[in-house]
């Protein structure tokens, strides 16, 4: 796709982890540019390197590009909005102050691609992972007669803690799995901190994320739901019920997963689907997308977090131990980049997708 100049991007919610991931992913991106970059009114004003001090929890340094934008108030939305085609949401709110900040957003024409979970039950709010549902983007027309607005939207990308199973159900559909067991090992990124933050957690394990549980059980269905009269209808099965625990890892969930299946397919059935599982990013080839969305390790040992955690740059997903089980048909384990894919990485693409198909553009 040839871009006449890049798009101007805004960061809402830009001092924080997530934000952070926003700007060094969107560092030399070849179709957008940071152009603004939003905050809480107590970070306005300041440079970004002011606002963020030591605050950096990237492991690339800061780009040189962002250090001096000013911060200005997420707050102020008509002034935010003003110089930006777009913006990405990472906002550190509470859910209706999220959900009405980016609708305010969204009514000044300004399309928002969400990585906040307000919005992920709105009806007519697209909550997507490119290489499974794009087409839930076309309830965008609805969601627009409803904010009357022409190009201004809401678009959300899932939790980060459905990355590493969803996917791989996903590969599997034509086998009907009916009913799911998963248990999630997640990252402390996930929280937005790092173990300097968060000394409580070296050597630890917490069995509880605020959340969390309900997130893992149904927001895969509303993924394999379908579009009836302008809203989006989840999916009935499988049925998943999830534990998540929280471990001293910095970045990488890891899941457990146990599957039946109505027809029962073969080990080698199972992997061949996963290898070559695809979807519209790798067709058009977009400038995020990880050439294997999936890949399956042999080695009893793997997906381990320090080996497989930044398969395709963070934007792959890596399965191993798929085995037979004695009570369900088959269990695996799967491993995502809770931060790339799971977070600012997987909002990128659904962008990128949006712009492709035209539901971004320069204003």
């Amino acid at each position: 796709m040839e871009m006449k100049r890049k798009l101007r991007v805004g960061i809402l919610g830009a001092t924080g982890m997530v934000g952070q991931r926003f700007i060094s992913l969107l560092e030399n991106h070849p179709w957008y540019e940071v152009v603004t970059v939003a905050a809480s009114p107590r970070s306005a004003g300041k440079t970004y390197e002011e606002a963020v001090g030591g605050r950096w929890k990237m492991t690339t340094a800061m780009p040189e590009a962002v250090k001096n934008l000013v911060v200005m108030n997420v707050n102020e939305v008509e002034k935010v909005a003003a110089d930006v085609d777009f913006v990405f949401s990472a906002v550190d709110m509470s859910k209706d102050e999220i959900k009405a900040i980016e609708e305010a957003y969204a009514r000044t024409e300004t399309p928002v691609v969400s990585n906040n979970s307000a919005h992920r039950w709105t009806p007519d709010v697209p909550m997507v992972v490119p290489e499974i549902n794009p087409e839930h983007f076309q309830v965008i027309e609805f969601q627009k007669k409803r904010l009357g607005t022409e190009k201004g939207f809401i678009a959300v990308k899932p939790n980060c803690s459905i990355q590493s199973y969803a996917p791989v159900l996903t590969a599997w559909k034509e086998f009907e799995p009916y009913e799911v067991v998963a248990t999630t090992y997640q990252a402390i990124s996930g929280a937005g901190k790092t173990f300097k933050d968060w000394p409580e957690m070296v050597e630890n394990i917490i069995p509880y994320i605020g959340g969390e549980e309900e997130k893992s059980e149904q927001e895969p269905l509303k993924l394999w739901g379908r579009i009836q009269d302008g809203v989006i209808v989840k999916a009935q099965e499988p049925v998943i019920t999830c534990q998540c625990i929280r471990v001293p890892v910095l970045n990488g969930h890891t899941a457990a997963v146990f599957v039946k299946f109505r027809k029962k397919p073969t080990k080698e059935q199972l992997i061949e689907k996963l290898r070559s599982f695809s979807g519209l990013p790798q067709e058009m080839d977009l400038p995020s997308a990880p050439k294997q969305f999936i890949q399956y390790l042999e080695e009893d040992n793997r997906p381990q977090v320090r080996e497989d955690v930044d398969f395709e740059n963070g934007m792959g997903i890596s399965v191993g131990r798929l085995r037979k089980d004695t009570v369900y048909d088959y269990k695996f384990v799967g491993l995502s980049h809770n931060t790339v894919r799971g977070a600012a990485g997987g909002a990128v693409l659904c962008a990128e997708l949006l712009t492709a198909q035209g539901y971004i553009r320069a204003k």
